[in-house]
């Protein structure tokens, strides 16, 4: 009688890699990933409005290969930034700042409990297909079945190049309309791939600025 084997966690990851801030994936894509800053865009006049739409549309129609705009909304984790006031109050000499810290510190945990504190990210995915197929985009292939062999040092450096050459082209691109671009590292790119699979988790690195 045959048994059955049930996949692993894996096995939905199309993640084969993650090398030199390079995502290898098992269908042989590699992409990188930008994190873009925001513009006031409601704020801008009529006129500022239509020269950025008409920038940005320039922009698109000067690359000859597709790109991903990825929004990611997340809840912000406060008790790092509350362990920072935390440390000032009880190195606090004086009794009325220490009562105005401690009444900040209960302010901010109640408005945090009564409203979804967020924080937003825009990232841009730049993708690399080694091969003719059309592959699709590094975060929306949350479950590819294609795969390929793997990359030896002269084919990834290759195609590397030739991925942060489309990355440039994409920073360039989005500086003329007032858009600041730079792609993650490793570590940014696991975080960032961590909370796309585990959107249940609260947890982040981000906290408030005094």
């Amino acid at each position: 009688m045959a048994t059955q084997t049930h996949p692993s966690t894996q096995d939905f990851v199309p993640i084969r890699d993650i090398r030199e801030n390079v995502i290898i994936l098992k269908n042989g894509q590699l992409c990188m990933v930008l994190l873009a800053s925001s513009i006031n865009f409601a704020l801008k006049s009529t006129d500022e409005q239509h020269a950025i739409l008409g920038q940005f549309q320039a922009f698109l129609n000067t690359i000859d290969f597709s790109i991903q705009f990825y929004t990611q909304s997340r809840r912000l984790n406060i008790e790092p930034y509350l362990g920072q006031l935390q440390e000032r109050e009880s190195s606090q000499d004086n009794d009325l700042m220490r009562i105005q810290l401690r009444e900040y510190m209960q302010f901010i945990r109640t408005f945090a409990k009564e409203v979804d504190v967020m924080t937003k990210n825009f990232f841009i995915v730049v993708p690399f297909n080694p091969t003719p197929t059309d592959l699709s985009s590094g975060i929306n292939t949350l479950f590819g079945k294609n795969s390929v062999g793997v990359l030896d040092e002269t084919q990834f450096s290759e195609y590397r190049q030739q991925l942060e050459q489309r990355a440039s082209l994409v920073e360039q691109g989005l500086s003329g309309i007032g858009v600041r671009t730079i792609a993650l590292q490793n570590e940014e790119l696991v975080e960032l791939y961590y909370h796309i699979f585990n959107p249940g988790d609260p947890t982040g690195t981000s906290t408030p600025k005094d």
